[in-house]
């Protein structure tokens, strides 16, 4: 049975969900949201921090950290962010990392955001 978790991020205008639980995994979705709702567009660095930061608290929401995340599929609007993305990744994660992906896609549906990131963690309970 799928559990949602209640994060103080809010609702998505879409119809899905920021992160649920079901059978000892989390899945969980982020873009770069502000605590306020508001989409943070600025440049790769502020989304890149604003979008780990929303995963982070997310998880903790859960009951879990950053630790117990296993996989993270990243879509980026180019390649170029990498490097940044790779910089910023390092704050928030430590070794062993998780798998990762890292894909380019030509846009993302939330308007003017460069990320998007899917992370599949274990959950501690």
């Amino acid at each position: 049975m799928r559990r949602n978790i209640k994060t103080a991020l809010k609702k998505p205008p879409a119809p899905h969900a920021w992160a649920i639980t079901a059978n000892n995994t989390i899945y969980s979705v982020h873009v770069p949201i502000r605590p306020d709702g508001s989409i943070e567009n600025g440049d790769a660095a502020q989304q890149i921090e604003v979008t780990l930061a929303d995963l982070q608290a997310t998880l903790k929401a859960a009951g879990a950290d950053l630790d117990d995340v296993i996989l993270v599929q990243i879509y980026l609007t180019s390649l170029e962010h990498k490097p940044v993305l790779d910089e910023v990744y390092k704050r928030f994660f430590k070794e062993p990392y998780p798998v990762r992906a890292c894909i380019a896609v030509s846009e993302l549906p939330t308007t003017g955001t460069i990320i998007e990131i899917v992370a599949t963690t274990t959950h501690p309970n």
